[in-house]
């Protein structure tokens, strides 16, 4: 079997968002289901892999990045069609949790490989529409020029210090990313939140339903993204001196999150070297290892003292990192 076909896996996620939300009814659930239900649960039975050696690059990987970008508009479409043709007795919270978990989980990570691609290049435009279907179209600029500088430094805003909750990480970084994004890029930050703005204005011209499913789908993504980053660096702190190194990025090799979202939880390969596309990361034996896989660590994380518990456990089984 090609080593890019278990990341074929990952397109289950937006492919089934954007079926069930033009079939409709309590089919809607079918995306909630699967990413909140079944793949913790498939986390925890397929395993880890200890491989070190990296997939070979090739076309079959770029094809499944570029699918899961075109599929991100495609889901957002098929949430407003919903929303034209009747809801039913659904209310609008299930289908625009569905296509929030779908354009997070596969459209975020999808913009986040696109945007490391070459500036202004056709990739690179497909992941700021990917971001522009979440409102997030400042993450760009912040990621590249902030978190990849200062990744688990103090001044970065997507790094979370020891003790603090998801909740706490979410009303903070978001506010400072966007300020971080307006310092080093004015003019593109500005226009950014313009082209974001127009956006929301024409939904809620076309009516309140439309604007509230698109939010409300943004929202869930963007919540998304945040906890990925809040668990990625969470404690792991280094001085302003101090040289980055895989230790101060937590990693997961379960086999279930790696094929579903494009190797993300091999973050310390990523930061170490940000060109390297998602096939060529590589786990390293000096990351601490996250309690669990990235769907496990999602419910994990909504218990603020069980976290604490078994993060504070998982770093002390991995030397001590971070200072803890």
């Amino acid at each position: 079997m090609a080593r890019w076909a278990p990341h074929l896996i990952g397109l289950l996620t937006p492919i089934s968002a954007a079926v069930t939300l033009l079939i409709g009814g309590w089919w809607m659930l079918t995306p909630i289901v699967l990413l909140l239900g079944l793949y913790p649960f498939l986390d925890s039975i397929a395993g880890s892999s200890t491989v070190h050696d990296v997939e070979e690059e090739g076309q079959g990987h770029n094809v499944i990045v570029h699918l899961h970008g075109i599929l991100v508009p495609v889901v957002v479409i098929c949430l407003l069609y919903r929303v034209w043709v009747g809801l039913g007795s659904v209310s609008i919270i299930i289908p625009a949790l569905s296509a929030g978990l779908a354009t997070g989980a596969a459209g975020v990570v999808a913009a986040h490989e696109l945007g490391h691609r070459r500036p202004r290049s056709s990739s690179w435009w497909l992941g700021r529409l990917d971001l522009l279907c979440v409102l997030y179209l400042h993450f760009t600029v912040e990621h590249n020029h902030t978190h990849h500088k200062h990744w688990a430094r103090k001044v970065d805003p997507t790094s979370s210090p020891w003790g603090r909750s998801v909740y706490g990480h979410l009303v903070r970084t978001v506010p400072r990313q966007l300020r971080n994004a307006y310092r080093i890029r004015k003019k593109d930050t500005t226009i950014s939140i313009l082209v974001e703005l127009a956006l929301l204005a024409s939904l809620a011209a076309w009516g309140l339903p439309y604007f509230a499913a698109f939010v409300g789908q943004a929202f869930v993504a963007i919540y998304l993204l945040e906890f990925v980053n809040f668990i990625q660096h969470h404690g792991l702190e280094r001085g302003e001196d101090e040289r980055p190194n895989a230790g101060h990025a937590w990693e997961s090799r379960t086999r279930w999150s790696r094929y579903t979202l494009m190797n993300l939880p091999l973050h310390a390969a990523h930061h170490l070297r940000s060109s390297t596309p998602y096939e060529r990361l590589r786990p390293y034996d000096e990351s601490p290892q996250l309690p669990g896989g990235y769907y496990q660590m999602f419910w994990i994380a909504l218990i603020p003292p069980l976290f604490n518990r078994l993060m504070q456990k998982s770093a002390n089984h991995s030397g001590g990192v971070g200072g803890a």
